[in-house]
């Protein structure tokens, strides 16, 4: 699972028939403390999300499997709208703290 911001919407004013009625999006992926991480991406919404919500989004092959066509040429599908975001500190830093305990 990947996260990102949607930072706005794409227009397109031909498609492919197996997208035609989705609506496409373009996200910003973030790292775990909701920092831009990479380029924005387009991507096919699944969920209804909008500008400003955190999402996760599939790649690849994956995004297909979101959508009613499975063969539809996609590369990249919201697949879901993030409510909150918890990240728990585990104070790991090297391999050292994990091996020597043991």
């Amino acid at each position: 699972m990947r996260l990102a911001k949607v930072i706005g919407t794409v227009v397109a004013t031909r498609k492919v028939d197996s997208i035609k009625d989705l609506k496409i999006l373009m996200i910003q992926p973030v790292d775990e403390k909701m920092q831009n991480s990479g380029e924005a991406v387009a991507a096919i919404d699944t969920v209804q999300a909008g500008y400003g919500d955190l999402v996760y989004y599939t790649l690849a092959r994956e995004s297909t499997l979101a959508l009613p066509d499975p063969f539809a040429p996609v590369d990249a599908a919201i697949t879901g709208i993030v409510d909150q975001v918890n990240v728990e500190d585990k104070g790991i830093k090297d391999e050292k703290d994990i091996f020597d305990k043991y």
